[in-house]
């Protein structure tokens, strides 16, 4: 049977660069819209972040932009915006990541195609919403203005980002799922959307408990370094050959923990009898823990939480996160040909529909590779007007 692809036969004219954006997109193309990518002659910027690069294409941009069709058209002349104009009206979504007010100057802005289209629904995303294009739409700007890095790092060291640009990903994640919702709202009667996504409001939406504690309290929270912020033992313990991880989540299972570590006094320790109790005595408690967890390998520590039914796991690095088991059997790391830079694992999508995952039915596209073909296929240009068109924009031969 076919993996399902729930958003067949919905059009996604993207009109975005970087991270962002394609998240966003290419989250709708694996779920089967039909991502319709404009690039300037030059291609998205993220074409030239590297290394590595893999026979010339940039890892980056090949890791947010498979199920996609690459059209190349140069927004700086006015057949170039007349023909985004006509992909825009001919399409069921857009989404955009220029800096505010640029899709507006170029006449493809949400007001003008919105009404042309009413029921068409227009996406934007920026670093701190479509009312402030003077601040700088970076994830790591982001990161540092939503209170994210002052929670991040060790306690007695300095503000960290996180390990990957969670402001760029999450506010892709948000605008697609916002998007979805427009479209159930469409199917359901209602007209267009708009939607607007900041970078700022995305990274602030994820404090959830941490903001919840400043709001009681009136004071910010600090770092905490890899232990939680309110429950306690939960974070990361040296045993004898590495790290692991060991989330205690309740008293119950604190007991069944210290029984594992043969050391059930520590249960009966009046420091450590609650979770509050163990929170306040937090150092106190990680000392007692890490003497004894010390004195076996992480291996043997892991089968014995494990059959004692307290939540522990390893500390991989990606070459063990991508060999597990678990991540084979889910379809976490897939397969594809790329035109140029042959086989390309790629990361697989994170839902399964009726036990499916969401296929790579498009390999991240060559610049300009589907320019004529959308043309024809979209706006009914012949192919001498495509051809024409294609060469010109592409600023070379138009040969791919």
């Amino acid at each position: 049977m076919d993996a399902p692809q729930p958003l067949a036969g919905i059009r996604v004219f993207d009109l975005t660069h970087a991270l962002a954006g394609p998240y966003c997109t290419m989250l709708l193309g694996d779920l089967g819209a039909d991502v319709v990518k404009l690039e300037p002659p030059g291609g998205d910027h993220a074409r030239q972040w590297g290394p590595p690069f893999l026979n010339g294409e940039s890892t980056y941009f090949l890791s947010v932009n498979r199920n996609k069709r690459s059209v190349v058209l140069d927004l700086k002349s006015r057949e170039g915006v007349g023909v985004a104009r006509e992909l825009a009206l001919a399409s069921d979504v857009v989404v955009e990541n220029f800096k505010p007010g640029t899709a507006e100057r170029l006449g493809l802005g949400p007001e003008r195609l919105r009404g042309s289209k009413p029921e068409l629904i227009y996406a934007s995303i920026s670093g701190f919403g479509a009312e402030h294009p003077e601040l700088a739409g970076y994830d790591q700007i982001a990161q540092g203005t939503s209170g994210i890095m002052s929670l991040t790092g060790p306690p007695d060291g300095t503000p960290h980002k996180a390990g990957v640009p969670i402001g760029d990903i999450t506010a892709g994640m948000f605008a697609a799922h916002a998007i979805l919702a427009a479209l159930l709202e469409r199917e359901r009667g209602g007209g267009g959307r708009t939607i607007d996504v900041a970078l700022n409001d995305s990274l602030l939406a994820l404090l959830t408990y941490q903001a919840g504690r400043y709001f009681a309290s009136d004071e910010s929270p600090g770092r905490d370094g890899n232990f939680h912020a309110t429950i306690a033992p939960y974070g990361m313990y040296a045993t004898s050959d590495g790290f692991l991880n060991i989330a205690v989540g309740s008293d119950g299972q604190f007991r069944r923990f210290c029984e594992v570590l043969e050391a059930p006094e520590l249960a009966d320790d009046p420091r450590f009898l609650t979770n509050a109790k163990r929170q306040a005595a937090r150092d106190e408690l990680s000392l007692e823990l890490e003497h004894r967890l010390r004195r076996r390998t992480r291996a043997e520590w892991l089968d014995r939480l494990a059959a004692a039914g307290v939540p522990a796991g390893p500390i991989h690095d990606l070459a063990e996160a991508f060999a597990s088991p678990l991540a084979e059997a889910r379809e976490m790391r897939l397969e594809v040909e790329h035109p140029t830079a042959g086989r390309l694992s790629q990361v697989g999508a994170p839902w399964k529909l009726d036990g499916a995952s969401s296929p790579v039915r498009l390999p991240p596209p060559t610049l300009g590779q589907h320019t004529a073909q959308v043309l024809s296929e979209v706006l009914g240009f012949d192919a001498e007007r495509a051809q024409a068109l294609e060469p010109e924009q592409l600023g070379g031969d138009g040969a791919h």
